[in-house]
């Protein structure tokens, strides 16, 4: 591993993890209750390791070795978590299992929400790469995405993401005791047709065009909040969704097993 992202024991500076540790697909969350819950369906675990915000978890589902990973809230400590996981693992499938509210008034909260392409509204990514660089989606996981969740008979959706640096005043709500409020950003974000607000899926998208191992991505998110109706998703839901969405992305991942990611892959 290079030196810039080791710690003194020798692994990964924030994940504590070494070559060996990560599986070639990664699933992700920022939540580490999620990678709980998506642990709990693989078959076997081989390794576990949690630091701060970042819960990662190795096992096998259905005989595809799988890594489950938190990565927190947010653009930069998603950026954190995909730089030393390549270190560890650098040939990686990622999939980010991701909650979101929706924009269009056809999308309910508890169906899901399938990234083809992401706006980068998080301002990390051009640390990156330039804002030319469109944080698209790999088209096998979008089709692996779809072709699951329409194997499981849920609803789900396929379109443009906005991904955002905050939750309040980046995402339309305005923050008590705080000015600069934009009212009307979520009315611009649907004339465009953005599908979905989040915080962390360019990050996946757009890190995959520019890196220089083998790396795809793409993802998925359960819509828990309803901007256009004002509706939040209620706590039985709430857990129904997110177990679905954990058997989405693992279905994915068993289909993407026929479409393996070449050494030579680049975007």
């Amino acid at each position: 591993m290079s030196p810039d992202v080791t710690s003194r024991a020798g692994s990964a500076y924030h994940l504590h993890t070494e070559p060996g540790d990560i599986a070639p697909f990664i699933l992700t969350s920022g939540s580490r209750q999620r990678i709980r819950r998506l642990s709990a369906l693989f078959d076997t675990i081989s390794f576990e390791r949690e630091n701060r915000e970042f819960l990662t978890v190795t096992g096998t589902y259905r005989n595809i070795p799988i890594t489950g990973m938190s990565t927190g809230i947010g653009a930069s400590s998603t950026v954190i978590a995909i730089v030393e996981a390549l270190q560890c693992q650098p040939q990686a499938t990622f999939i980010r299992l991701g909650s979101c509210g929706s924009l269009q008034s056809h999308i309910q909260v508890g169906e899901f929400v399938i990234s083809h392409r992401a706006l980068r509204q998080e301002f990390v990514t051009h640390l990156y790469a330039p804002p030319e660089i469109e944080a698209v989606a790999d088209p096998d996981i979008t089709q692996a995405l779809i072709q699951a969740a329409r194997q499981m008979g849920v609803s789900s959706h396929c379109g443009l993401t906005c991904t955002t640096a905050d939750f309040y005043h980046g995402q339309g709500r305005a923050a008590p005791g705080f000015t600069g409020f934009d009212s009307s950003l979520l009315a611009n974000l649907q004339v465009q047709g953005v599908l979905n607000l989040e915080m962390e899926m360019a990050v996946y998208l757009t890190l995959a065009q520019v890196c220089q191992y083998p790396m795809r991505a793409g993802g998925v998110t359960a819509v828990f909040a309803d901007r256009c109706r004002n509706v939040i998703i209620d706590p039985q839901q709430a857990t129904e969704a997110e177990e679905l969405l954990c058997r989405i992305g693992l279905l994915a991942a068993e289909l993407l097993v026929a479409q393996p990611l070449s050494k030579e892959h680049r975007p």
